[in-house]
Formats: structure tokens, C-alpha cells, sequence
């Protein structure tokens, strides 16, 4: 593999640890981002409170203290303390708005990086959706078949039990009369 689709890959998979899941939606986490984007989290909020109307709360919201505290639980190493305000959260699309209002050559290059992630993510669940509903339809047919499929069980359990008990045969050879 070489080196720069390593490189890519490794991107990939620090995008995909950073994606998590809260209020039913996939998000990343401001100080994540902030991190990624090589600007300090206060910058990048500033930014988001300047341009306040285009986050919506479809593309970002603030995280309450229990959601903070689950996040914090499930990642042993995050460096998220001594915070004074709860992280803000951006979905896809909150994501995609920071590329117009962080206008900076890295900004736009890890932009792209995430949507890409994030479409992945989404072909990957349409792609099991597609399996799951496969395997509803194979169900139906299944159990439609159950006491057909009975049936042959036991007529081949009463097969092996004729098999497994020995017939009396009578003896070849040459038999001596009395």
C-alpha cells in the first residue's frame, strides 16, 4: 500500500473514531473538529456565534450535561476537561456549513475528508437496510416451509434409527443339519 493511501486511510479511521452517535443522529464534537482543522475550539465557536444562522438546529446543537458526561465515559482517554460551556455538536451538514465560514486551505481539505466519511457511513447502513430486508422476506418463506422441513427431519431421524439398529440376517455359508 502507499504511503499516501496508508496516510489517507489512517484520516479515514481518526474521522470515523471521532463520529458519534447522540439524539439519534451521527455528529462530531466541536473540540474534535477544532483539533482537526488546527484552530483552537474557542476560534471555531466564535466563528459559529458570527454566522449563528447558518446552524440551525438540524446542523448543530449544544450537547446537555449527561450527554457530555456519556461521551466523556465511553472515550477513557479524551482530553475534554476544564471546559466552561458544554461542546457543541454538528451533524453532516453542520459539518459541510463550517467549510464557508473556516476559510482555510486545511479547512476545506479535512471538510472533505469528513463528508466523504460520512457518506460512507450512510452507503454502509443503506447497504445493510438492503440485507435486513432480504433476510425479513427469507423469513416469511421460511417459516411458510416449517412443517415441510419438520417432516422431512423426521422422516430422516426414523431413517437413521433403522439404520442404527441391526436387522437379524441369517448366516451365509455352509450350514450343518442335525
Amino acid at each position: 500500500m502507499a504511503k499516501k493511501e496508508l496516510q489517507a486511510l489512517v484520516a479515514e479511521q481518526k474521522i470515523l473514531n471521532r463520529i458519534y452517535v447522540v439524539r439519534g443522529q451521527k455528529v462530531m464534537i466541536d473540540e474534535d473538529l477544532a483539533e482537526m482543522y488546527n484552530v483552537e475550539t474557542r476560534r471555531l465557536n466564535e466563528q459559529v456565534k458570527r454566522n449563528i444562522k447558518r446552524f440551525p438546529k438540524d446542523f448543530m446543537f449544544e450537547l446537555s450535561q449527561k450527554e457530555f458526561e456519556n461521551l466523556k465515559s465511553q472515550n477513557a482517554t479524551s482530553s475534554w476537561g476544564g471546559r466552561r460551556k458544554l461542546p457543541n455538536a454538528f451533524t453532516e451538514q453542520g459539518v459541510a456549513m463550517l467549510s464557508s465560514i473556516l476559510n482555510s486551505k486545511t479547512a476545506i481539505e479535512v471538510n472533505i475528508r469528513i463528508i466523504r466519511v460520512f457518506t460512507k457511513l450512510r452507503e454502509y447502513a443503506l447497504t445493510h437496510k438492503e440485507i435486513l430486508v432480504q433476510l425479513a422476506k427469507l423469513e416469511k418463506e421460511v417459516k411458510g416451509n416449517s412443517k415441510d422441513i419438520e417432516n422431512i427431519f423426521i422422516v430422516l431421524k426414523e431413517l437413521l434409527e433403522k439404520e442404527s439398529k441391526p436387522t437379524p440376517r441369517n448366516k451365509i455359508g455352509f450350514k450343518q443339519y442335525d
